[in-house]
C-alpha cells in the first residue's frame, strides 16, 4: 500500500467514539465528563459509588502510567479530591497537553476478568484483529492471538480458544467461568466495526479495547482508544 506510512491519524474524540460503541451494541460504562470540582462532586453523584476517574485528554495516551486514573472513590469529597488530584498528575506528566477535564464513571462490578480486543491496518494484510488477556496482563505475558478481519464465528471461537490463559476465562480457583458465547459475539461486533468503517471517509486504523471487563453476564468496554 504505496503512501501508507503518510497517513495522519488523529484519536477519536469520546463522544464519537461512544456514538460508534452504541452503533454497533458494545455495551460500556456510562460516564460524564467533569470540568470543575463542583463538575466531578455532581459526576460522581449520577455515575454512582464507589466510581473511576481518568484524565480526559487526546494527548496522555497510557493514562495508568501518567497516575491519572483513580478507583474506587466512595464519596463526593474524595472525588473532589480525585479531580484535583488528576490534573496536578496530567500537569506532571505532560506539561503541554490538553486537558478537556476528568472522565467520570461507574465502577465495574467485582469478579470481571481483563481482556483486550485490538486492531490494527497491516500494509499487507489490510485490518488485523487481536485478543488477548487483558490489563498489564497483554504486555507481560504476549498471550494474544490474531485473525484477519472479517472475521467468522468459527475465528472469534478460535481466538478465544488458543491463548494460552483460556483457563482463566474458563474460571479458576471458585471463579465463575466467563460467558463465552457472549465473549465471542463482542469479538465480532468488533469486527463489524473495523470492517464497515474501513476504506471509507473515517477510517479506522488502530482500535484498542483495553480492558474489556467481562464475566458470566455482561460485557463493558471500559476503555476505548480510535485512532482514524
Amino acid at each position: 500500500m504505496a503512501g501508507h506510512k503518510n497517513i495522519v491519524m488523529r484519536m477519536l474524540p469520546p463522544k464519537a467514539t461512544q456514538d460508534l460503541l452504541r452503533k454497533y451494541r458494545i455495551p460500556f460504562p456510562e460516564s460524564f465528563l467533569a470540568g470543575s470540582e463542583d463538575d466531578a462532586a455532581k459526576a460522581a453523584q449520577k455515575a454512582g459509588f464507589p466510581a473511576v476517574m481518568k484524565v480526559e485528554s487526546p494527548d496522555i495516551i497510557h493514562k495508568t502510567d501518567a497516575k491519572c486514573v483513580i478507583v474506587r472513590i466512595r464519596n463526593s469529597g474524595e472525588a473532589i479530591a480525585a479531580y484535583l488530584q488528576i490534573l496536578k498528575n496530567a500537569r506532571k506528566h505532560s506539561p503541554k497537553a490538553r486537558v478537556d477535564g476528568v472522565r467520570v464513571s461507574g465502577m465495574i462490578p467485582e469478579g470481571t476478568l481483563e481482556v483486550i480486543i485490538g486492531s490494527k491496518h497491516d500494509p499487507q494484510f489490510g485490518p488485523v484483529l487481536m485478543f488477548g488477556l487483558g490489563g498489564i496482563l497483554v504486555e507481560v505475558l504476549r498471550d494474544v492471538s490474531f485473525r484477519i478481519i472479517p472475521l467468522e464465528r468459527k475465528d472469534a471461537s478460535e481466538m478465544v480458544r488458543e491463548i494460552k490463559g483460556r483457563k482463566v476465562l474458563e474460571g479458576v480457583r471458585g471463579q465463575k467461568p466467563v460467558n463465552m458465547r457472549l465473549l465471542e459475539n463482542t469479538i465480532m461486533k468488533v469486527s463489524r466495526m473495523v470492517w464497515e468503517n474501513t476504506g471509507k471517509g473515517r477510517k479506522i486504523q488502530e482500535l484498542d479495547i483495553n480492558p474489556l471487563f467481562i464475566d458470566d453476564r455482561n460485557v463493558w468496554a471500559a476503555d476505548v482508544r480510535i485512532l482514524v
